[in-house]
């Protein structure tokens, strides 16, 4: 009997050293693949954030490649990930829900391992820096007598919270939603290209992608999605004093392949929870004006349930724009 105790001691021993941060440490393999959208976009700037993050404090032992996979609205890096087995994350956001609610794509958030909430930032509306459009109450007051005269461009495709932040404050403002003019572009360069050569009159997208054509003085921002004014854009109105009363937090998250280990996925929570507190991140966060909203992989998931129910009641304002 002693020998039969001291013989599952030494295997309950051996199963717990197993789970220590160390060993998970040694799943962080020679070479990690962030996957993200076009140059510049949204889902790009997270990911090099990361890479950045991960890399200077040394929460990484080998190398950090972030993979650009432009197309279909994040359909193809995400089919992409979906087929790895390597280490490779891939960049989220609401797009993840809304593409397969307007049919755009199989695939669900369900169909990979859910790893982190990383943090939300404002949708802003923007208009060259000529634009007669002077206010975000006067466009939608036009919109409101005429909702298909002004074009409106948005990337990289229908159904995200680009263009469903615009169909909520337009609904709330008594605008048709169903009726307005979208037009839809690569990306947020192909959306201020074509703003500056007047190809379309208004456009909806992030702060952080609005920001630096804002700064070089090409386009003016009309109104933010923010609770409050923002004290580095004080001059910028929220809806709520245009007279609209909504609110818009987009977030982006990071998700890996399916049927990751349960040590994989302890090592990325493990992982990911010290990047969200460097200094380097925190700074990521200033620099663009987001908003911390980190969550852990359960949290991630049963947040997705909740938004995937939310987005599903919103689509339905939007079924007219498919």
């Amino acid at each position: 009997m002693r020998k039969k105790i001291m013989t599952i001691s030494i295997f309950v021993a051996i199963l717990l050293t197993g789970c220590t941060p160390e060993e998970n440490q040694e799943l962080a393999t020679e070479e990690v693949t962030i996957v993200a959208g076009s140059i510049g976009g949204g889902w790009d700037i997270t990911a090099r954030a990361m890479q950045d993050s991960l890399l200077s404090e040394n929460l990484i032992d080998g190398e950090i490649h972030v993979l650009n996979k432009v197309g279909a609205g994040g359909e193809l890096g995400w089919k992409y990930t979906q087929q790895q087995k390597d280490p490779v994350l891939a960049v989220n956001s609401s797009l993840l829900i809304t593409n397969h609610l307007l049919g755009q794509s199989q695939l669900t958030y369900k169909d990979f391992t859910l790893l982190a909430i990383l943090a939300t930032e404002w949708e802003v509306v923007v208009v060259s820096k000529d634009s007669s459009i002077d206010s975000a109450k006067t466009m939608m007051g036009n919109l409101k007598d005429a909702p298909h005269d002004y074009k409106i461009g948005v990337s990289p495709r229908l159904g995200n919270d680009d263009q469903l932040s615009f169909v909520l404050a337009s609904k709330r403002a008594g605008v048709q939603p169903e009726k307005l003019n979208f037009q839809i572009y690569e990306n947020s360069a192909n959306v201020v290209d074509a703003l500056l050569k007047k190809q379309i009159d208004v456009a909806t997208m992030t702060l952080a992608e609005a920001k630096k054509y804002y700064d070089l003085d090409q386009v003016k921002i009309l109104v933010i999605s923010s609770d409050d004014r923002l004290k580095e854009l004080p001059e910028v109105p929220t809806w709520s004093e245009e007279g609209i009363e909504i609110v818009f937090e987009h977030w982006r998250g990071i998700m890996g392949p399916p049927d990751m280990t349960e040590d994989e996925i302890r090592f990325w929570d493990q992982t990911i929870e010290k990047m969200v507190q460097t200094e380097q991140w925190q700074q990521t966060l200033e620099k663009y004006m987001w908003k911390d909203f980190y969550m852990n992989s359960s949290e991630t998931t049963q947040f997705l349930e909740q938004q995937s129910k939310m987005y599903e009641d919103l689509m339905k304002t939007n079924e007219g724009n498919e």
